[in-house]
């Protein structure tokens, strides 16, 4: 089992696909090309700040608004090790998980942590923050077969024999 410690990003509710990237940078070429204008519309510093292995925690709907695959890439590209929100829009969610980024709701952690502190994840356990763990659901084995290969063509490239180390 997977356990991991990041330092926090605090984001309320409502989070939707345009905050996450605006339509104007979806133009560029690449999705690291898009990475550094991730959340400038509520927070322009935000996306230099974030560093590999940092944890985004946000209010309920994250991932609402349009179906835009490049949202879920751009935040794995910043290399954010997870998203614990207290809830998640559906479509950004799947696509969350065919991209290989790791979302975990929880509805009481983000009414607690405050930004720049550390917490412990321990993947289909526990979180851990302040001495307090707060119980998470297990993901079905599927998906996080999808997670850990970094994606669902990566997963079934795995699966089908076509990228032994991958």
């Amino acid at each position: 089992m997977e356990t991991f410690t990041g330092k926090v990003w605090l984001l309320g509710d409502d989070i939707d696909t345009d905050i996450i990237i605006p339509t104007e940078y979806l133009a560029l070429k690449t999705v690291n090309d898009m990475a550094p204008y991730a959340f400038s519309p509520l927070r322009p510093e935000l996306a230099g700040q974030i560093r590999p292995g940092d944890i985004i925690v946000a209010g309920k709907n994250f991932g609402c608004g349009s179906s835009r695959e490049q949202a879920p890439e751009i935040i794995k590209a910043l290399g954010v090790a997870c998203v614990i929100a207290k809830s998640f829009a559906r479509i950004f969610f799947r696509n969350a998980i065919n991209n290989g980024l790791l979302l975990i709701e929880n509805d009481r952690l983000a009414d607690v942590v405050r930004e720049g502190d550390t917490i412990r994840v321990e993947v289909n356990h526990a979180i851990y923050y302040k001495e307090e763990a707060y119980p998470i659901a297990s993901l079905p084995d599927n998906l996080v077969e999808i997670i850990s290969a970094g994606g669902l063509v990566k997963a079934m490239r795995r699966r089908n024999g076509l990228d032994e180390g991958a």
